[in-house]
């Protein structure tokens, strides 16, 4: 999954996030969530990544 964020809010790249990673059985594992947080913030625009930098994925 290449998901970007792009144009769209941080809410809609969320919604879009979530409902592509329904179809991934990997993604749907407690053992996959810092997997898919990281998959998350790469996606996000630079910008964006920008604000939440000094925050780590726990």
């Amino acid at each position: 999954m290449e998901l970007k964020q792009g144009n769209v809010s941080v809410a809609e790249y969320a919604a879009k996030f979530e409902s592509l990673c329904a179809f991934s059985p990997y993604y749907n594992t407690p053992e996959a969530e810092y997997d898919k947080c990281v998959k998350f913030e790469r996606g996000l625009r630079p910008e964006v990544k920008h604000l939440i930098g000094f925050s780590e994925i726990r």
